[in-house]
């Protein structure tokens, strides 16, 4: 089963947590071959990677975060797997947010919903994102 978005309780459990101390999000992503888009989209039939639409993904969401203070903070090219099937994840990095304000800001921004969110919907296979307090 793949996961692309959060599920309620998940998303409810993330909200319930204090919003005023800083956060990591770690992001573990597995991207499709070939980008998804919907017929409609102006990016639809030009044949984008997976790759492709996450690298525009990725420069949209830090460009809406970073006047809040946001930044990604850890983002190593991957040599091997020791442990656990190769191939799993093609993206691995670690975003830092003030605060989880931030982060709940960036989702309901109209800039990521309508221009950003679109190439992680197109692009993204299977995901993890995990909190941690720090």
């Amino acid at each position: 089963m793949a996961h692309i978005d959060p599920s309620r309780e998940n998303w409810q459990r993330f909200k319930d947590l204090p919003r005023d101390t800083p956060i990591q999000m770690l992001n573990l992503i597995k991207l499709r071959a070939l980008a998804e888009y919907p017929a409609d989209h102006s990016d639809h039939a030009k044949g984008l990677s997976g790759a492709e639409a996450y690298a525009i993904y990725k420069e949209g969401f830090q460009r809406v975060v970073a006047q809040d203070g946001a930044a990604m903070i850890w983002h190593p090219p991957m040599d091997c797997v020791v442990i656990g099937p190769q191939g799993e994840w093609d993206e691995i990095f670690v975003m830092g947010y003030p605060n989880s304000a931030t982060f709940l800001k960036m989702v309901k921004n109209e800039e990521y919903i309508r221009d950003v969110v679109p190439h992680r919907t197109a692009a993204v296979a299977d995901s993890r994102l995990i909190r941690f307090s720090g």
